[in-house]
């Protein structure tokens, strides 16, 4: 069966985990839990890492346990010089383009974060839109519900037509569960059973799995804004 729809996660898959952008994002998130909501210093690990466990971000366990304003904590902790972590990537951005399935950015984040980093990355145009938090109502990854609505969304019936890359293990062991084929990105490959496949960057694609381009249908021709995001905002 080919694939028809490809689910790429943003921070750290799109680029590489080296780059500091998500551990720059991280250190936002505690100065905004120190500074807007005046928890201990040394609570904010514990806590997050609770939350994260729970609820699958940060954010999530904040909004039902502290009453936060996502807007207000997204804008806060996306609030970075991306100059200073990310430079265009003019090999990402010829893969992205030959691949001939649908492409979403499939991200916990927001679609405004997401904008910035493709724009950045010259790969803006490379999408056909993004699923952000606000699209599936804070559904997060790895709750399967994110997955769920997310092919929903997309308008896709079968999760065994997809492919979603994420670089985070605990994020693909439910996709596989419900069906996806899952790619881990960035790590040397894992002893997980959930999944499938494995690369450092999204450009070994090419050589780790050659089918991506082959398949026995003519590549999509999309008329629609390839900046499209769905979101319910």
């Amino acid at each position: 069966m080919p694939f028809t729809t490809l689910l790429i996660d943003l921070d750290d898959t799109l680029y590489p985990a080296s780059s500091g952008l998500w551990d720059a994002i991280r250190d936002r998130m505690n100065e905004y839990m120190d500074k807007r909501l005046h928890i201990p210093c040394d609570q904010i690990p514990l806590l997050r890492r609770d939350y994260l466990d729970r609820y699958g971000t940060t954010l999530r366990g904040l909004q039902i346990h502290h009453q936060v304003d996502a807007e207000d904590f997204l804008a806060y902790v996306h609030d970075l010089p991306l100059e200073e972590y990310l430079d265009p990537d003019p090999d990402l951005r010829l893969l992205l383009l030959s691949l001939p399935q649908r492409k979403w950015i499939f991200t916990n984040a927001d679609v405004h974060h997401a904008r910035r980093v493709l724009h950045r990355l010259g790969a803006h145009d490379c999408f056909d839109g993004i699923i952000d938090i606000h699209a599936r109502e804070f559904a997060c990854k790895p709750d399967a519900e994110a997955y769920l609505r997310t092919l929903a969304l997309v308008d896709e019936k079968d999760p065994e037509r997809c492919i979603v890359f994420d670089d985070t293990l605990r994020n693909l062991i439910p996709a596989h569960k419900i069906g996806f084929y899952t790619v881990l990105v960035g790590k040397n490959g894992s002893e997980s059973p959930e999944i499938d496949c494995a690369v450092m960057r999204l450009t070994e694609l090419r050589t780790v799995m050659p089918e991506l381009w082959h398949p026995p249908f003519p590549p999509k021709n999309r008329e629609s804004d390839p900046c499209l995001e769905l979101t319910n905002g």
